[in-house]
């Protein structure tokens, strides 16, 4: 794993070459971001761009598409160099931004955020993972990110699929898992899953979540508290989730599943439901040739959440104030409906501007949720690594090599090795 790090790291410098390494001649914007040029973001940022190069004539941003993994395993490394980029996506949280705020690699944002009103556009649960103290805890501090969308979690399901099995659409959690059971009963695997990655664990994090309130996320997120993983809420949700694989809504060949099969397989019309993020949104709106819909979890008065990752401007950026003005563009009322209209939940739209349809039902239904305090963040937040560790676990948990009480003995270890010491 070290070697395969270095090699990315390698490559990721390699890329971007040295040629603009010395200083900056204010005439090149460097800017690396992770989202697909279909989605939402992708689509938004693109036009921010062109919009950017209208306003600082004779200034050409330098793009760079680079994978989220990429970023995540290579950040620390390279905005320790010559080659770190003037603004980058990058994501939110502890274990990532506020990481690397407390190693001095990001830049304060505070007065930038206050002058161009940044701090009056962005608030609540979105405005948690812009801020961070001089531990790296998120929530407040000083800006070192401007989150110019948010994101959360929602059921998508096929109403085709519904239909053509006469299976009721579901309102409470009860009839949500009579229609699993419907369609375990015809042999199909209600459930897409992703155990590779993070689709597993935002599952049973969800379960848990509906068994939670506000202050057992701030205990688990935000240590304001001690957080036990054998409390009821965590029990519930292992032993529910290993019940779903045992009961057939989850496959239990999903343990080596990646998010994008997860997602190709409801696009396909494979899988009638996934319980995913709004990142996936624009893309469902683009290729799903079936009818459609989503509803938040059922039964539960928070769900997986926040401001959408950052852009952040590292400390070695060379053209720092091109940057704020990036920024200050994808804030704009002209990109935040853009965002709105192509299937992103924009921090700052005028609602009269969201046209399409659908786009109206998913800013709804974050409105509703932001509205009594919804966002509960995502489960591998709390520590560094602590993604890798539920991982491994949850798939131990799907393949049945691990029983709920051990599982969660397991992230107990992981996170109270991990947490800040005080």
């Amino acid at each position: 794993m070290a070697t395969a790090v270095a090699l990315a790291g390698t490559l990721l410098l390699a890329s971007c070459g040295g040629s603009d390494s010395g200083g900056s001649d204010g005439k090149t914007l460097k800017l690396w971001h992770y989202e697909g040029p279909d989605s939402a973001m992708g689509v938004a940022w693109k036009e921010a761009i062109k919009e950017f190069e209208a306003k600082h004539p004779g200034v050409k941003v330098k793009f760079e598409e680079k994978g989220f993994e990429q970023i995540q395993k290579t950040a620390p490394m390279v905005l320790n160099s010559n080659d770190a980029p003037d603004i980058m996506e990058y994501n939110k949280g502890n274990a990532t931004a506020g990481a690397l705020s407390k190693q001095g690699l990001l830049t304060d944002l505070t007065a930038e955020a206050t002058k161009r009103g940044w701090d009056k556009e962005i608030s609540g649960g979105v405005r948690t993972i812009s801020q961070y103290d001089a531990d790296g805890v998120m929530g407040s501090g000083k800006w070192y990110g401007v989150p110019n969308y948010a994101e959360y979690t929602m059921v998508f399901y096929n109403k085709d699929l519904f239909k053509k099995y006469g299976v009721a659409e579901p309102t409470t959690l009860d009839e949500l898992t009579a229609a699993m059971d419907k369609f375990v009963a015809k042999g199909i695997t209600p459930l897409a899953n992703a155990g590779a990655e993070y689709m597993a664990q935002q599952y049973l994090y969800q379960l848990a979540l509906s068994k939670a309130d506000r202050s057992w996320v701030d205990k688990y997120e935000l240590y304001k508290g001690k957080t036990d993983f054998h409390d009821a809420a965590w029990t519930y949700a292992a032993e529910t989730f290993a019940d779903w694989v045992k009961k057939g809504y989850i496959s239990k060949k999903s343990t080596g599943t990646k998010a994008e099969d997860a997602g190709v397989s409801f696009i396909q019309g494979k899988s009638p439901i996934l319980f995913s993020g709004s990142w996936w949104y624009g893309r469902f709106q683009t290729e799903n040739k079936f009818a459609w819909d989503t509803f938040l979890w059922p039964g539960s008065n928070l769900t997986l959440g926040s401001g959408g990752n950052l852009w952040v401007v590292p400390k070695a950026a060379k053209n720092k104030e091109l940057a704020y003005d990036f920024i200050d563009i994808t804030m704009s009322k002209k990109i935040q409906n853009l965002l709105g209209n192509k299937g992103g939940v924009p921090v700052a739209a005028d609602p009269a501007a969201i046209t399409d349809p659908q786009s109206k039902s998913l800013i709804a239904h974050f409105n509703a949720l932001s509205g009594k305090d919804g966002l509960a963040f995502y489960p591998d937040w709390p520590v560094a690594g602590f993604y890798d560790v539920l991982v491994s676990e949850t798939q131990k948990l799907i393949t049945g090599s691990e029983k709920p009480d051990a599982y969660l003995s397991a992230l107990q270890k992981a996170y109270d090795k991990g947490l800040p010491k005080t």
